[in-house]
């Protein structure tokens, strides 16, 4: 049994029990959940949640894959309307000792992005000190723009 309680699930509890916040609730399917990734820097980074604990992407099912490469391109479509981003980033390592959950980071890419936060060097976005990170009204404006956008993306099928 894995000693410390693993973060992303208790984030999906709260989502489930409709305690969170709307930029960490933005869309919510039978598998997936996405959220605004809460301690970063560039706005618009989402997290794309699996929303049962698995701990690689071996482990998916053939219906949640499907629907994460759906979530994946309708993100990414909706970033780029919202953000302007020339493209997004897509990773996934679950090596946090506090979320070894599935989780992918859809992040947009600027046309101006600095060369030390291109590629892998996108992570020195991610800040340990609240004053760096994005505000919640910030995210939430970010979330109102987003969402209504992949309910029209992923509707059209």
């Amino acid at each position: 049994m894995n000693p410390t309680p693993c973060q992303t699930c208790e984030l999906v509890k709260r989502r489930d029990t409709g305690e969170a916040s709307l930029w960490d609730s933005i869309y919510r399917t039978e598998y997936w959940d996405i959220a605004h990734a809460f301690n970063v820097s560039l706005p618009g980074w989402l997290v794309l949640i699996i929303r049962r604990h698995i701990a690689a992407v071996d482990e998916l099912t053939a219906h949640e894959a499907v629907e994460l490469g759906n979530l994946i391109r309708a993100a990414s479509i909706a970033l780029k309307q919202v953000t302007g981003c020339e493209k997004t980033y897509v990773m996934q390592f679950a090596e946090s000792a506090d979320h070894p959950h599935v989780h992918f980071h859809i992040v947009p890419r600027m046309k101006d992005q600095p060369e030390d936060k291109k590629g892998p060097k996108i992570f020195g976005y991610i800040v340990s000190d609240e004053e760096s990170r994005i505000s919640e009204e910030a995210m939430n404006t970010l979330a109102s723009a987003i969402k209504p956008l992949l309910i029209s993306i992923l509707s059209e099928g």
